[in-house]
């Protein structure tokens, strides 16, 4: 899924018409770029995320994680969806903000950075520590939710299906930030919370701020917005005080 989802993106770096809605339209990834970048996140997935993947089957049976039929209502595995985007969101732009802070960054995040223009591929282009601290996000709340739907029936049971549902859109969600395309179509366009490839590419760009995965009322909350965002805060800001002045002079 994740290399499938790559892929159009890939063909799209090669069609100079989509050009117009690239972010960064003067930073095309070259072939070469777009190579050493699969071959390092082929590694990620074989060498630092197969062992948890291989270890989730004995999990999945420890916890009861159901695998049976019929699988559970739709509005059941939308909430259940809508519940770990929400932490995800949340676990994603706490330990990305400490992975810009000295050490961390320099030891760890910098690597992620090599690409102040991102393309599909560089999602997972990162060191093994941050693959797997940031995966925690994504596998560990579904892990959670069974847990704690073994000790409270009144929890609705988890589905495999709904987990592995659950994991392609997040694959998907990292995978389009990354794309350094922004569209008339793009999901953003229609809603508004939702991050996207413009939030994303300005943090590549600026190489600090925007620091939330899917949604970006975390940094406009704690005032962490860079780039455009942070322009048009400030400039509002400016304007209201420029305006409270005037109320005050009258």
């Amino acid at each position: 899924m994740y290399f499938g989802r790559c892929l159009p993106w890939f063909i799209i770096d090669h069609i100079p018409y989509f050009n117009k809605w690239k972010l960064q339209p003067t930073k095309i990834p070259t072939d070469e770029e777009q190579w050493e970048c699969f071959k390092s996140v082929m590694k990620q997935h074989l060498f630092v995320e197969a062992i948890p993947i291989w270890l989730f089957h004995p999990l999945c049976q420890t916890l009861k994680i159901s695998v049976e039929v019929p699988f559970p209502s739709w509005k059941i595995q939308l909430a259940q969806i809508a519940v770990f985007f929400f932490f995800e969101d949340l676990w994603h732009y706490t330990f990305h903000r400490l992975f810009h802070v000295g050490w961390f960054y320099k030891n760890i995040h910098k690597i992620h950075h090599r690409y102040s223009a991102p393309f599909g591929l560089a999602a997972e282009y990162a060191h093994p520590v941050e693959v797997a601290a940031l995966g925690v996000g994504t596998v560990g709340f579904p892990i959670l939710y069974a847990y704690v739907g073994t000790k409270n029936p009144q929890v609705p049971p988890i589905h495999l299906f709904t987990i592995t549902l659950w994991i392609v859109l997040r694959l998907f969600q990292a995978v389009d930030s990354h794309s350094g395309y922004d569209f008339p179509w793009s999901l953003n366009k229609f809603f508004p919370l939702w991050a996207g490839a413009e939030h994303h590419d300005e943090h590549h760009h600026f190489f600090i701020g925007n620091y939330a995965s899917s949604f970006r009322y975390w940094d406009f909350w704690l005032n962490t917005e860079c780039g455009t965002l942070a322009k048009l805060r400030r400039e509002k800001n400016i304007q209201q005080k420029s305006e409270n002045g005037l109320k005050k002079d009258i």
